[in-house]
């Protein structure tokens, strides 16, 4: 069955991705999520990934986004990618900002304080939906899922995660720092190209 393509300039911007940038001490901490979703691979088995920050409103989606989008772009069947917090906020509208630049097409579903966005890389796939909650929400899977904690704070101060079986810290300098100031804009886009980059690594090595 052919593959619906992704959106043009979603393509672009993985086509501009260069994966020899990433440092070895940097490859090493991705790695062991290279061999998890290998043997979910190898065993058939539904890969389930959880990307987890302290408020779930910046690295936490960005990277749930751009897994779900990379996974697709490389064929790998079967896969799901959510993200949580270990508290509850709302979807930064810079992250939403960076995420339509690069070319997703993002509906807001709602108004509130905090809402929900419908996120797609492709006209004929499943939205990816975006909202801030925690962890354990029952939004997001209960067991066999792969837990990524994004943020140091988030790694450190949630040492267990419940139901999770693997357990993988790859950590991001927040973006948040730059808010109100006039590089907002260039560093939630360089922390999305970083995250994006990053990530097409790990697919890409999962099917080698």
């Amino acid at each position: 069955m052919t593959q619906t393509a992704i959106y043009s300039t979603i393509d672009e911007v993985i086509a501009s991705l260069d994966t020899n940038t990433i440092s070895s001490e940097r490859k090493a901490i991705l790695d062991p999520l290279v061999n998890y979703i290998k043997k979910k691979r190898a065993a058939n088995e539904a890969i389930t990934l959880n990307f987890i920050c302290t408020h779930n409103s910046r690295r936490s989606h960005l990277s749930q986004v751009w897994a779900q989008t990379l996974a697709y772009e490389v064929g790998i069947q079967n896969v799901s990618c959510y993200s949580g917090g270990t508290e509850a906020t709302a979807m930064f509208p810079m992250a939403v900002e960076t995420l339509k630049n690069m070319g997703f097409q993002i509906q807001k579903l709602s108004d509130e304080k905090n809402p929900i966005y419908a996120i797609k890389y492709a006209d004929n796939v499943l939205p990816i939906i975006g909202f801030s909650k925690t962890f354990d929400d029952p939004f997001n899977p209960k067991s066999n899922f792969g837990a990524i904690m994004t943020c140091s704070s988030a790694d450190q101060g949630c040492p267990f995660v419940g139901g999770s079986d693997g357990r993988f810290p790859i950590t991001y300098e927040d973006p948040k720092a730059f808010d109100n100031t006039p590089q907002q804009a260039e560093k939630y886009l360089e922390r999305s190209l970083q995250i994006a980059t990053e990530l097409l690594y790990v697919m890409k090595q999962a099917v080698a």
